[in-house]
Parts: structure tokens; sequence; C-alpha cells
């Protein structure tokens, strides 16, 4: 009996003691993962300190060796990707294997913010997506794209891991994850034939502030309070606190190789114009730095057009402005437009596949080569005014406006008197560039605004369908 308790004991001691040194990954890296194409993409995880660790992709059965930390277990190795392709398996060994299986190669897109990126494609309680049904209905694990949801998770602490799982292309994934982001690799992966993979870390009404790395918050911002971090008081908000939802939703994603990312978000920051363009110049370098892509493209989108409480105000314009503006303080980055498809009795506006869409045509033209297609919007260029009426004039690309001999929604004229009103706008004849603007209640206009109040829809485009950019010609 003595000998017989021995070896159970015995037993017990070396399976524990396997289970202790076996390979443990964040769970962003695992089974039916897609990972960037011709890159050295990195794969990181514990081991017991010290222990020597292997790693080996089938696509080129090349082992990769490294040893884990003496203190602290933790190992990091970048191995090559081929051309996208799949499905692959990678063995990570420390003496005991673990498989990672069902391995995708193709494009890998993070996607962020608050709840416009977050609404899923099965919609929110009373707010639908329209064509998320058709899209879940549609979706078939065979289809290469991807998606991993990361839960929410808020901390003062930086954290190593958060809950998230790579799931494939069914029903039940499409129908849960982001439908902005959704609808981006479904447009990206119809035009390029390859694999696609979302990476998906959001939460409703959060600021900017709390998706920013504590250290440039600390260095750059010292308007923003960073108390709940330095522990001198409580968390006053889970998902406005400075850099709490990165430590939570985004340092356990790092250093995940990744081809560019996604943005939808601002409308919580609204009140700040000014400082946003700060916060978001600051967001895309930090993100860039701790995803170790320098020259990852950043697309994002306009916040929604919404009365936020007062319709006919123009606080949405002066927004808007501020995110125009942060492309050229953001190299390698592009705007969604979104002032056509707003709904006014929901912040969470139900067209999400236009959005996803514009995001994807942005990386298509820019990133994959699709030249073919002008998918940045119309912008203004500059004005003049004669014989009461205003000419406005676009870059355009060497393209048209749209529609030709169609009233313009959203524009408005103000005189001296800086009161605007209503204006009929079409597209000027000659050379389809221009915009002509008046109104017989401004006989001498001096200003020019379109789609600059908070609640505004128009209808002006390129001719591929890109939406104008709201604008001012004045600076009052």
């Amino acid at each position: 009996m003595k000998r017989y308790l021995f070896f159970v004991a015995l037993a017990t001691l070396l399976a524990c003691g396997t289970l202790q040194a076996k390979i443990t990954l964040p769970s962003v890296i695992g089974d039916n993962m897609v990972l960037q194409q011709q890159t050295d993409a990195a794969l990181w995880g514990k081991a017991e300190p010290g222990r020597k660790v292997t790693v080996k992709p089938s696509w080129n059965k090349k082992t990769v060796r490294t040893t884990a930390d003496p203190q602290t277990g933790q190992w990091l190795v970048r191995v090559a990707t081929p051309a996208a392709g799949g499905p692959y398996e990678i063995t990570i060994s420390d003496g005991e294997k673990v498989t990672l299986k069902n391995i995708l190669i193709g494009e890998v897109w993070f996607a962020s913010g608050q709840s416009n990126m977050e609404m899923p494609v099965r919609g929110f309680q009373g707010q639908p997506t329209i064509g998320g049904t058709e899209a879940i209905l549609a979706a078939h694990k065979e289809r290469p794209i991807r998606v991993c949801n990361v839960q929410k998770q808020s901390s003062i602490e930086v954290k190593e891991d958060v809950t998230c799982k790579w799931e494939e292309h069914t029903p039940g994934a499409v129908a849960a994850t982001s439908a902005a982001a959704y609808f981006f690799a479904d447009a990206v992966q119809a035009a390029l034939g390859v694999p696609v993979g979302i990476i998906h870390s959001s939460w409703g009404g959060s600021s900017i502030q709390t998706w920013i790395p504590y250290e440039v918050l600390k260095e750059q911002f010292p308007e923003v309070d960073l108390g709940s971090v330095e522990k001198t008081h409580p968390v006053k908000s889970a998902n406005h606190d400075g850099c709490l939802l990165f430590n939570g939703m985004v340092a356990p994603l790092l250093p995940y190789t990744i081809k560019g990312m996604l943005w939808y978000q601002g409308e919580t920051n609204r009140g700040a114009p000014d400082q946003y363009i700060r916060l978001q110049t600051a967001y895309v370098q930090a993100m860039r730095d701790r995803f170790q892509a320098p020259d990852a493209p950043f697309y994002f989108v306009q916040i929604a057009p919404w009365p936020y409480g007062s319709p006919q105000s123009f606080d949405c314009g002066y927004f808007y402005e501020a995110q125009q503006k942060s492309l050229k303080t953001i190299p390698h980055s592009g705007m969604a437009v979104t002032c056509d498809v707003g709904d006014y009795g929901t912040i969470h506006p139900s067209r999400k596949r236009e959005v996803g869409q514009r995001l994807a045509w942005l990386a298509l033209e820019h990133d994959y080569g699709f030249d073919a297609i002008k998918a940045d919007a119309p912008t203004y260029a500059g004005v003049t005014f004669q014989d009461g009426k205003a000419v406005v004039t676009f870059n355009v690309d060497n393209l048209c406006l749209a529609p030709i001999g169609t009233p313009l929604e959203g524009f408005e004229v103000a005189g001296e008197d800086r009161v605007f009103h209503k204006a009929d706008a079409m597209i000027d004849g000659g050379g389809f560039k221009r915009v002509i603007v008046s109104c017989a209640e401004v006989p001498a206009p001096v200003a020019v605004r379109y789609c600059f109040r908070n609640w505004c829809k128009g209808n002006l485009y390129n001719t591929y369908g890109v939406p104008a950019a709201p604008f001012r010609t004045d600076n009052w």
C-alpha cells in the first residue's frame, strides 16, 4: 500500500511539473488567428524561467529558438510569414508541445473606438444595422475572414492578458462583431481575395484619453487627470479616465503584428475640438510605436451626425473641422465622411455598411494599389463671391462632383450679420468641380458652410460616391 501511494505521489509531482513547464500564450495568439503576410510576425508567451523555447510554423518548417527570461519566463520571437494562404499550424515547445491550428496568413487590422465601432452586425437593442441580417445569414466558415473580439476590461495597471478569441467566419461570430469593422473586412477580402483578420477592441462612450498610454499622457497632456492610475483618487469612470482602456484592452495585444488601424471615436470628446487634434495625433503615434508598426495606415470615421441636444448648434461642425485638420498632423491617414448616413433618432447610424466600405476604399486605394478609384472625400478649395452668389471650388482630384442637375442639401450662407440661412446650391456645369450657392434672404453673402451643424445631411459626392467633407469658409 505504501509503495502504491509512493507511485501515486510521484505521478502527481511529475504531472504538476509538466503543467508548470507548459507554454502559456496570451489569448490573442491561438487557433484560427490570422497573421500578417510577408512580415516578421510577433509571437510571445510565458514558459518556465530560463527554459529553451522553439517555434516551428508549418509553412516553412523552420525552427525559431529563444530562451525564456530567467526571472519572468516571458519570451518573444518573430517568424517570417509567407504570402497570403493557409490553413497552417504552428508548434511551440519548451519540452512539451503546444500546437496552434487553422492559422491563416493575410491582412490584419486593429479596430477600436467607442459605441459606433462597438455596434455589432446584429445591431443594438432597438437600433438595427441595415444589411446585418443578410451578412449574418451569408456567413460561412470557408470564407477567410476571422474576427477577434476583445472583452471589456478597464485597469489602472497594465495587463498582460485579456479575454478574447479568434473565431471563424460563422453566423454567430459575424453577428457579434463590430459592424463597421466587419464591413471593412468584407470589402477588403472581396477585393483582394486573401484572408483578412480583425482584432476589435472598443467600449461605448469611451474618451480618447483612456486609449492612450500613461507615459504619453503624462508627458504631453498635463491637463488630463491621471489620478486614478497614480492612485491619488479612486477611478471616476472606467471608460473615461486616462489610459485605463489602453492598460486593459490594448496592452495585452501588444506587439501583435498588424497592417493598419481603424478608429471610430470622438463623440465623447466633441466639446474640445482643438485638443482632439493633439490627442488623436498622439494616440496614433503611440499605437504605431507599441504595435511596432511605424508606417501603419490609420483610417478613422467622422463622428455621427446627431442633434446632440441642440440640432442647430455648430458644435459638430467645429469637431468635423478638427478631424479634418488631423489628416495633416497624422501621416498616412484618411477619414471616412458620414454626413449623409446619420439617423436623427439615434447616435448610432444604422448604415454601417457604408462606413465600413468607405474605410475599405481608403485602404484599397492607398495601401493595396487600387488606383482606379478615388476614395478621398472632396474637400473645400476656395470661394469667390459675385452677383449675390458664392462660387465654391473643391479639391476633387481629376474627377467631377456629383450628382449634376440635382439640388444640393446642407449648404448655408451668411452675410455681414453672420446669421446663416439655408441656401440653394447646384453643381456648376463648367467642369463640374464648382458649386454655385445662393439665398434670397442673403443678397450679399460673405461666408458659406456645408453640413456644419449638429444635425444636417448632405448629398454632395465625387463620381465614385465618396461624400464631400463638411467645411466653412469663415473663421467665426
